[in-house]
């Protein structure tokens, strides 16, 4: 059985080193910062609005690497003077990372997922998506406990604060975003399964976009084959999902009315199929949206940046499959975005 994880990493992963840059052979095979920093793949741009955004001659700087597939990164708020610290995942070892900028990745918290042995039914057992509720919770798409759970910053306390829809247990929730009322969106395929959708544990019949809504009710909003990374639009009206599907390799695009419900159907926002079809290493994944609207999605090649329409803007790319991102900030203060991509933390500025 083809794993979700080899088809993201796709052609071209024989490791960094076998990028064709400098600087790649003297990576740390440690869990910690890169010294002297390397600087790895580029951009590519598709539209003159690029450089708005991003600088089409930047490249992604290597932060640390040597996990077995970084995932989820969430960027937290505080008062340090960068004004916050990234986590990150590594969903098959169940643990946490935290990076403050300037400073070493540290082991933040194990296990992040599971908390009992992992039986060999379970593929992933760590936490994989990840966002900060209004009230400053950690809240995790638990992908070993099959449940969305927040987690207490200050006391690490953990509250499941769903598990189930209609009685049935989910599969292994993947990715999540929060809206400002507090309502939660995620996904749940069965990625964190070894046996996919063949699993014994399966409970719930599909795989499923899901909303929980402030009261902690459930609702199923729509079924795909392979649903992963969500994000909402600043506005709160639309909903985009991504659809890990080597047969559908698209982003989709949801209206959503006053209720935070769907309005109308999904309509397509953002078609990779051509660049899955040339071999660029990974599919539709994890993606974060910027105060502007723009899109940052990955997907075959890197992050596809997007305008809020859909449109093309350019591609991030780091020579390796790019599982998720998230917008953070620098030492001094400026905009990044933090990129998980295959055994690496990297992160690459942004403009303003």
């Amino acid at each position: 059985m083809t794993s979700r994880r080899t088809l993201l990493k796709g052609v071209g992963l024989a490791g960094l080193a076998a990028l064709p840059l400098a600087g790649c052979a003297r990576l740390q095979e440690v869990r910690g910062r890169i010294s002297p920093p390397a600087m790895v793949g580029g951009v590519e741009m598709f539209d003159t609005a690029l450089p708005a955004i991003i600088d089409p001659a930047a490249r992604a700087q290597v932060l640390a690497t040597n996990y077995t597939w970084a995932e989820g990164p969430a960027w937290v708020a505080d008062q340090s003077p960068v004004g916050g610290y990234l986590l990150f995942n590594d969903p098959g070892n169940n643990v946490m990372y935290r990076y403050r900028p300037g400073e070493e990745v540290e082991e933040f918290l194990r296990p992040s997922g599971l908390q009992t042995p992992v039986p060999p039914e379970i593929r992933e057992p760590g936490a994989n998506g990840m966002a900060i509720d209004g009230t400053g919770r950690l809240v995790i798409a638990d992908s070993g406990t099959r449940a969305i759970v927040a987690i207490d910053l200050a006391t690490l306390g953990r509250t499941v604060l769903a598990d189930r829809f209609e009685g049935r247990r989910f599969n292994s929730p993947n990715d999540l975003t929060i809206a400002r009322d507090g309502a939660i969106y995620f996904t749940d395929p069965p990625y964190g399964f070894a046996a996919a959708d063949e699993s014994p544990l399966r409970e719930v019949g599909g795989n499923g976009l899901y909303r929980r809504a402030p009261d902690g009710t459930v609702r199923l909003l729509d079924t795909q084959r392979r649903p992963n990374g969500v994000g909402l639009s600043p506005d709160e009206r639309t909903l985009y999902l991504a659809l890990s599907d080597e047969q559908r390799p698209q982003v989709l695009a949801y209206p959503l009315g006053p209720d935070g419900m769907p309005a109308g159907p999904a309509r397509l926002f953002h078609d990779m199929t051509r660049f899955h079809a040339e071999g660029r290493p990974g599919l539709p994944d994890g993606m974060d949206v910027a105060a502007d609207g723009t899109v940052f999605a990955t997907g075959p090649g890197g992050v596809h940046v997007l305008t809020p329409d859909g449109r093309l803007l350019g591609i991030i790319g780091t020579g390796s499959a790019v599982a998720n991102c998230a917008i953070g900030r620098l030492e001094d203060g400026g905009r990044c975005l933090y990129l998980t991509a295959h055994t690496t933390l990297a992160r690459i500025a942004l403009k303003g």
